[in-house]
C-alpha cells in the first residue's frame, strides 16, 4: 500500500513525548485561513518555486514536458496553469529553487526511515507521530502505518483535527498511544468561516474519543483576532472539563513560519502581517483559565 507523503521529519521534539519521527501525510479536509503548512492541503503533489534560489541554469525549461517553465526577457517564469506536477524540473534543480511537496511512498519505505532511529525512541521514550495536512484524509494508509509501528513496538501519536466521521477514525485511534487534536473555535459558524467547516463533528468526536480510554491533548492555536479571545478559550475549557482522559489543554502561540510557503505555491497569505502574541497579551488569557479544573500549557 502507498500513500501521499509531504515530508518525514526526524529528531522532532515538538510532536509528542521524547524524540520522534513525524510523518506528514498530504491532504486536509479543512482550509484554515492561517495554515502554516499550506503545501499540505492539496492531496496531489505540489510544486514549490523559490525564485530567490534560482541560479538561472534553465535546465527546468529544457526538461519540462508541458512547457510550464519559460525564459522570458532573461527571467525564469513559471506558468502554473501548464504544470502537470510531474516533478521532472525538481530533479534537475540543484539550487533547490524548485521543490516538490508530496510523493507516493509505501509503508515499507516509510518504516525503513522510521526504524533508523529506534534507539532514540527507546532512550527518550519517544516514537512516531503521524501528522498532516490531516492524517485521517488517508485512513487506510494511516492504519497500515500504525499497525507496522505496533508490530515493531514503537509508540505512536496522531495529530488530527478530529473532523472526520468517527467510524473512519476509530480503527486507528484504538491502536494509537496518544492523540493530539485541535479545537480552534467554540462557535460553529465562526469555525466554518475560518476553517471551511463547522465544529459539530469535532465536538461529537471528542466525546467519543474520551470513551476509548486513550490519553489525548486538546490544543487551540492563538490566531490574532480569531481564536485569541477569553470568551472563546473559556467556552472551550468549560467543555473540556467533562472529559476524563484529557491530559491537558494547550494554547499554541501563532506561527508565522508559513509565509515563504505561500509565496512558493503562489497563494496569498491573509495572516502574513501577523506575529506571535507577546507575553503581556498571552498572560491574561492564561489567568482567565486558571480557575478551570484543567491542566493548562502554553507553547
Amino acid at each position: 500500500m502507498k500513500g501521499m507523503v509531504t515530508d518525514i521529519q526526524r529528531f522532532s521534539l515538538n510532536d509528542g513525548p521524547g524524540i520522534r519521527t513525524t510523518v506528514f501525510l498530504k491532504g486536509c479536509n479543512m482550509r484554515c485561513a492561517w495554515c502554516h503548512n499550506p503545501e499540505t492541503i492539496d492531496r496531489r503533489p505540489e510544486l514549490l518555486f523559490y525564485p530567490q534560489n534560482c541560479i538561472h541554469c534553465y535546465k527546468c525549461v529544457s526538461v519540462c514536458p508541458s512547457k510550464a517553465h519559460k525564459l522570458i526577457g532573461g527571467e525564469h517564469r513559471l506558468f502554473r496553469g501548464l504544470c502537470i506536477r510531474c516533478g521532472k524540473c525538481t530533479a534537475v534543480c540543484y539550487a533547490q529553487a524548485l521543490q516538490m511537496s508530496g510523493k507516493l511512498m509505501s509503508v515499507e519505505e516509510i518504516m525503513r526511515e522510521v526504524l533508523q532511529d529506534r534507539a532514540y525512541y527507546v532512550d527518550s521514550t519517544g516514537g512516531v507521530t503521524f501528522s498532516g495536512g490531516e492524517a485521517f484524509c488517508q485512513p487506510e494508509f494511516l492504519l497500515s502505518l500504525t499497525d507496522a509501528c505496533r508490530q515493531e513496538g514503537i509508540h505512536t501519536a496522531i495529530e488530527t483535527n478530529l473532523a472526520s466521521p468517527f467510524s473512519v477514525m476509530e480503527p486507528v485511534l484504538k491502536k494509537t498511544n496518544l492523540v493530539m487534536c485541535d479545537l480552534k473555535l467554540w462557535d460553529s459558524e465562526e469555525h466554518r468561516r475560518w476553517t471551511g467547516i463547522g465544529n459539530e463533528q469535532i465536538l461529537k468526536n471528542l466525546k467519543e474519543l474520551d470513551t476509548l480510554s486513550i490519553p489525548f491533548i486538546v490544543r487551540t492555536p492563538l490566531i490574532p483576532g480569531v481564536t485569541d479571545s477569553e470568551e472563546n478559550l473559556e467556552r472551550i475549557a468549560d467543555f473540556l472539563q467533562g472529559l476524563r482522559n484529557l491530559q491537558y489543554y494547550e494554547l499554541l502561540n501563532f506561527n508565522p513560519l508559513g509565509n515563504g510557503k505561500y509565496d512558493a505555491i503562489a497563494q496569498e497569505n491573509p495572516f502574513a502581517a501577523h506575529r506571535p502574541l507577546p507575553q503581556q497579551q498571552v498572560q491574561p488569557l492564561l489567568n482567565a483559565l486558571e480557575q478551570k479544573n484543567l491542566t493548562i500549557k502554553f507553547s
